[in-house]
């Protein structure tokens, strides 16, 4: 029995190391985006502007977030993959950088928009080189251990903020620095360079004529994150929380929406995946509604409310991709997600705006109440579309996939998925409007 152990743990440890330059660049990156990504709002918030003014910030970066997973593939494709990845990670450094030189909302909303492209087009390219090491054997493990250093570098990125002052250059500096160190270990990677990016057909009449649940709720789901990712921190302040306290708070939601999605993706495995669809709603209600009731002044109990939330925050994204995939072909999945992916980015760009114009009318409550308000019309909207139409079997449906609590995924993270193994490869990104009804046909709308 041990033997077979260490064997097994052979095999894994050897397939890390085959690919280990990659997952040290994805870390660096990782790291540079958590701290980014907090470091922002409360600047911008330390600056004295608005809730409005950052939401648009927010958008700017969203909007450019979701346009760089169909960007990226045109420019690798005259180029190749390093001399793109060389001026994402340059680019990318250069627009935290430039934050701090021009203090100025219209700037950093131009930056941010710089920023999102070229970070999502970092996603893509470390991704497609990931995928070049994936076959059917060691598909869970190489995603795994994605999952696992994605999640670490934005965790460290965040701890990273306690050690600087926000109001001067040195943590945009730390940032930008670990972004160009990102670029070394890929850079000099002996790996050959991978086949062109995966791509894919999004379909968004089809998809939504098969799983409307599942395109209004990740729509939905992206309006969560929007609001999340900017306000958040910005929310952790306003409460009197320290600086490692706010890192603590966003590691903690984290943490929660990774331990969280296995009860649910299990119930929702068993059950109409709608239900469960609707019970995150309604906890991601109550929850809100408890921390607005709640005053904030005690840390533990936001960290302990905050880490609750995560159970939802990250959960219903993955619950509305498995939810899709039960009503498509087997694949299909790069399509159906691919579609839902640009579906959630839309509703990045508007989590922002809600959340801002409620924080500037309502105060600290503005931010939950957002949250509560959009996780009750999820909720809502899943159980109204459960008695429109009938569930599928437990044995008709796809199993539902644990997904990592970071910003979206790009079609590269998709295609890591186990679900890939059967679907074609590197299909055609096309507009999120074109219409090809022989796509996502499996039958009458069910969903």
């Amino acid at each position: 029995m041990l033997r077979r152990i260490d064997s097994e743990f052979s095999i894994v440890w050897q397939q890390l190391r085959s690919f280990g330059a990659l997952l040290l660049g994805t870390f660096l990156m990782m790291v540079g985006t958590g701290l980014g990504n907090v470091l922002v709002p409360l600047r911008a918030s330390a600056e004295g502007w608005s809730s409005t003014a950052i939401a648009w910030i927010g958008t700017a970066y969203a909007v450019a977030f979701t346009a760089g997973c169909i960007l990226t593939p045109l420019f690798v494709r005259r180029v190749g993959h390093i001399r793109v990845f060389a001026v994402l990670q340059t680019v990318l450094a250069a627009s935290l950088l430039l934050l701090a030189l021009v203090p100025h909302p219209v700037a950093w909303a131009l930056f941010r928009a710089l920023g999102g492209v070229t970070l999502v087009g970092g996603y893509m390219v470390i991704e497609s080189w990931l995928n070049e090491r994936v076959d059917n054997a060691n598909r869970g493990t190489v995603f795994a251990a994605y999952m696992i250093v994605s999640m670490t570098g934005v965790a460290v990125g965040q701890f990273i903020l306690p050690l600087g002052n926000i109001m001067t250059g040195t943590l945009f500096m730390v940032g930008a620095l670990a972004f160009g160190a990102a670029l070394l270990p890929v850079a000099l990677s002996v790996a050959p360079s991978p086949q062109p990016l995966t791509q894919v057909t999004i379909n968004a009449r089809s998809l939504f004529r098969k799983s409307p649940a599942a395109v209004v709720g990740s729509f939905l789901a992206g309006v969560i994150f929007g609001n999340w990712s900017y306000f958040g921190p910005l929310y952790g302040q306003a409460a009197g929380l320290t600086e490692i306290g706010i890192a603590t708070m966003l590691t903690a939601a984290m943490i929660g929406g990774v331990v969280f999605q296995f009860p649910f993706g299990w119930l929702s495995d068993r059950v109409d995946r709608r239900y469960v669809m609707a019970l995150a709603g309604a906890l991601g209600a109550v929850i809100s509604t408890c921390m607005v009731m709640i005053a904030p002044t005690d840390p533990a109990a936001i960290i302990v409310g905050v880490f609750a939330l995560g159970s939802v925050l990250f959960t219903i994204y993955a619950l509305n991709v498995a939810h899709a995939n039960d009503q498509a072909n087997a694949d299909e999945f790069l399509q159906v997600s691919g579609g839902l992916l640009i579906v959630y980015g839309i509703g990045n760009v508007v989590g922002p705006q809600l959340g801002g114009r409620l924080m500037d009318s309502l105060g600290l409550d503005g931010f939950f109440v957002a949250m509560g308000s959009v996780y009750a019309v999820y909720g809502l909207y899943a159980l109204w579309r459960s008695m429109r139409s009938r569930a599928l079997a437990p044995s008709e449906r796809d199993d539902f996939r644990v997904m990592p609590p970071l910003p979206a995924p790009t079609p590269e993270s998709l295609a890591l998925d186990v679900r890939t193994t059967d679907a074609t490869p590197n299909p055609v990104l096309t507009d999120p409007y074109h219409s090809d009804d022989t796509a996502i046909d499996k039958g009458t709308e069910v969903g």
